[in-house]
């Protein structure tokens, strides 16, 4: 079996290791009836594994409602929290791997809070026999937490496979159980070090136990075999998985790269459609290693399926960082036959490419497309249910007063977001940078402020506020109003030239428009009109970056791809938009 100690001075525990887990129950029952004359009514209880997991049932069980029906919630971005995070959360018990079966709440938040204490502490260096780990436990501050405390310190530091299993060892020699929690956390350990044997030896112990096992253990499994040569268990998993919940995004990408690795694109491209059907946003990491495993391959229908992966980043204004942008290149010279050529670039001011000079997509809405745009704006972010749960209808209706009255503006500045630009800096000094850049050439701003900007402290300075007020249209709101709503209300009423100025990316209020279409439009808009800070100006005055005239997305024509991308990988959407592009041609 693949969990045997290959040291003889364990004997005792390394039998009893291999008969409690591995053998089949009848089989190890028996056994330890015959061989160490374990008195009957000792029997169960060697035999029945605890969990407090709320949703690891073992068998038997009758309870029905274990998995909440709860939708899962949208992930935006590029999935950060990787192995790394799983495995820590795993160690801080966020997976419900308590070892105390019904523990109160409290009693439950203060070992999460013990924990903590213990980061430090450094598993041995080799097994230990039953006496040397009673002692450890012993001198331990809190025991009854030592051996979830000395699994997280493995998992932590990568320790040998069988230092782990002398734990578990005396854990089920002494308790005649081993808890569910400390099972998953060898599982970690064993798919950290890729013990293929040892993954499909816990998993087969968790079937016999338990009918389902909860979300954590199952992430687990299927990251552990789909990176083994037991891959295809990954996707029996995943079926399991769908048959009591909604897979979660690390499952089908786990068996998405499993399957891409093993030139299976079909299998692949067919899970990562029924990733997108469900709702689940894929990782950039994953689009990638689309890309890079279908390098130098063939195939009209692959060729399309990348293509669609393209137009999926264009649709959802994804920006690939430069190590994916460089993949998709080397996937485009890589085709045989079809003499594509990439080349990075910036594009000018005007919207031409200067590589293949041709003339990238307009960012301006035709008149049609903005009306509609601000007419649904209006109706369902303005004066939807969200907006005076954030300001009074009365407070409103004084700035809808207050903006007819002097229309048309130039540009919205969102007052308080730009004011923390440097933090420095005083925030009447830095909105007053702004104001003065962007002034130029009489352009006419308002700026929405609140009314703690009147109160001459320490940040806003009264002598600075009224000059300007000397150069600027100012609206005061409520301290507590959210101005989103109104910069949206004073730009669009204002026309299609009018830019705002705002840090932030207006996420919510994308979410709240009514159909796809409208958020699409919504985007370009905002790309268009939306003038942001640049970043890379040292100094004491404020530079801002002008609103693009052409579309900042992937585009196509056929015969050339044009990739806005960025630099370095970010975890969120971010209001600024690229200025390096990939350019690819067909010769």
């Amino acid at each position: 079996m693949a969990l045997f100690f290959q040291t003889s001075q364990q004997g005792f525990q390394t039998l009893l290791w291999k008969c409690r887990l591995f053998w089949p129950v009848s089989r190890c029952q028996q056994l330890f009836a015959v061989s160490f004359s374990i008195p009957n009514r000792e029997k169960v209880s060697y035999f029945s594994f605890m969990t407090s997991s709320n949703t690891a049932l073992p068998v038997g069980s009758k309870r029905t409602d274990v998995f909440p029906t709860k939708k899962r919630p949208e992930i935006n971005s590029e999935e950060k929290h990787g192995w790394d995070e799983e495995t820590k959360e795993i160690s801080e018990g966020k997976c419900h791997f308590s070892s105390s079966v019904g523990a109160p709440k409290k009693r439950l938040m203060s070992h999460v809070l013990s924990r903590h204490k213990f980061t430090n502490i450094q598993p041995p260096e080799k097994p230990l026999e039953a006496e040397e780990w009673n002692r450890l436990r012993e001198s331990f501050p809190s025991p009854e937490i030592f051996e979830e405390v000395m699994f997280n310190s493995m998992v932590r530091c990568n320790s040998p496979i069988d230092v782990a299993k002398s734990l578990l060892t005396h854990v089920a020699k002494s308790n005649g159980d081993i808890p569910y929690n400390l099972l998953v956390k060898y599982l970690v350990l064993c798919v950290q070090q890729r013990q293929t044997s040892e993954i499909c030896d816990v998993y087969d112990i968790m079937k016999i136990r338990f009918k389902i096992l909860e979300s954590g253990a199952y992430n687990v499994l299927i990251r552990g075999l789909s990176n083994s040569d037991q891959w295809r268990m990954a996707l029996t998993l995943l079926e399991e998985v769908k048959k009591i919940m909604t897979p979660s995004r690390t499952n089908y990408e786990s068996c998405i790269k499993a399957a891409s690795r093993h030139q299976e694109m079909n299998l692949a491209f067919e899970l990562y459609h029924e990733m997108l059907a469900k709702d689940l946003i894929p990782t950039l990491d994953v689009l990638q290693a689309f890309f890079d495993l279908s390098r130098g391959m063939k195939g009209a229908e692959l060729q399309k399926e990348l293509f669609g992966i393209l137009l999926y980043l264009r649709e959802n204004q994804i920006y690939p960082h430069k190590t994916f942008m460089r993949s998709i290149k080397l996937w485009f010279e890589s085709i045989p036959g079809g003499n594509w050529r990439g080349h990075l670039t910036n594009i000018k001011d005007s919207g031409q490419c200067p590589v293949c000079n041709h003339q990238l997509e307009d960012s301006d809405l035709t008149e049609e497309e903005y009306n509609n745009l601000r007419e649904r704006i209006i109706r369902d972010v303005i004066h939807g249910t969200d907006t005076f749960r954030k300001t009074s209808p009365q407070e409103f209706e004084a700035f809808q007063t207050f903006v007819e009255n002097r229309l048309p503006f130039d540009i919205v500045i969102d007052g308080l977001n730009v004011s923390h630009i440097k933090p420095r800096k005083m925030h009447c000094e830095n909105l007053f940078d702004a104001v003065n850049c962007l002034a130029k050439d009489n352009a006419r701003l308002l700026v929405l402020g609140r009314k703690h900007m009147l109160s001459n402290s320490s940040n806003w300075k009264r002598e600075i506020m009224k000059e300007m007020q000397n150069k600027a249209d100012f609206f005061f709101a409520e301290n507590i109003s959210e101005d989103d709503a109104f910069l949206l209300y004073a730009t669009l009423q204002s026309g299609k030239h009018c830019k705002f100025v705002t840090r932030d990316f207006l996420r919510d209020h994308k979410a709240c428009l009514s159909n796809s279409l409208t958020r699409h439009l919504f985007r370009k808009w905002q790309r268009g009109h939306q003038i942001v800070f640049s970043p890379s100006v040292e100094g004491k005055h404020i530079k801002f970056l002008p609103a693009f005239r052409y579309d900042c997305v992937v585009q196509t024509t056929g015969d050339t791809w044009h990739i806005p991308y960025k630099d370095t990988f970010e975890e969120k959407y971010s209001y600024r938009v690229p200025r390096k592009w990939l350019c690819i041609q067909q010769k």
